[in-house]
């Protein structure tokens, strides 16, 4: 059973930043490419960041410069940090396994004005 627990996140005014945690646990290993995905209010889920086993990242052309994926295999965990925040970015943010229905419960990202 695969188990994907995020946390972080939370109310930031504009320009601020914030830090997502997903920790995994279960048949998850440092093979699986992970991803960062948001939903806002009325709007389909995107995707905003994946790493794959090798900790290369790729990012969403509207968060690159901004945003960064990381991972730490030792610890199960991806990271999302996210600098110079906009309003256009407040949403739920989800962690998945890539290729794989594993998602994270989803954590609220709210940017003020």
């Amino acid at each position: 059973q695969v188990q994907l627990v995020q946390s972080g996140g939370g109310l930031v005014q504009a320009g601020g930043s914030l830090r997502l945690s997903c920790a995994a646990s279960g048949s998850i290993c440092s093979a699986n490419g992970m991803g960062w995905f948001r939903q806002a209010p009325g709007k389909q889920r995107e995707l905003v960041a994946t790493i794959n086993s090798s900790s290369r990242p790729n990012l969403a052309a509207s968060v690159k410069g901004r945003f960064t994926i990381s991972r730490d295999n030792a610890k199960n965990t991806v990271y999302l940090q996210m600098n110079n925040l906009k309003p256009e970015d407040t949403g739920v943010y989800y962690c998945r396994v890539l290729g794989f229905s594993y998602w994270g419960q989803g954590t609220q990202v709210t940017v003020s004005s």
